[in-house]
């Protein structure tokens, strides 16, 4: 399995993870990850295909929003809570609150 590229936070813009954040599927994947803790790709309940999940999951990772870590042959995604903030105080805990985790 391929190593996933994720930011170094501090080189994360407000920009780029609001920018992230705008998308309703977007919104949703965040909001199952907040109320789970971890989600293994095939796992989450999206109105999408997988095709159109992975490029959703790719924006979040690469906006610095979620980590995605190999477990086997699965990929476990976990938001970067903790790291976002430090980095944006209030940010995404603001959002994940709003959508009601």
């Amino acid at each position: 399995m391929r190593a996933l590229q994720h930011p170094e936070v501090d080189s994360v813009e407000l920009t780029t993870v609001l920018s992230a954040l705008a998308d309703p599927v977007r919104l949703r994947i965040v909001a199952e990850l907040a109320r789970a803790g971890g989600v293994v790709c095939g796992q989450f309940d999206v109105p999408v295909s997988m095709s159109t999940l992975s490029h959703h999951l790719k924006v979040l990772r690469e906006a610095g929003v979620l980590r995605v870590t190999p477990q086997g042959s699965y990929r476990t995604h976990e938001l970067r809570m903790d790291e976002m903030e430090r980095r944006f105080p209030g940010v995404l805990q603001s959002i994940t609150g709003v959508l009601g985790s």
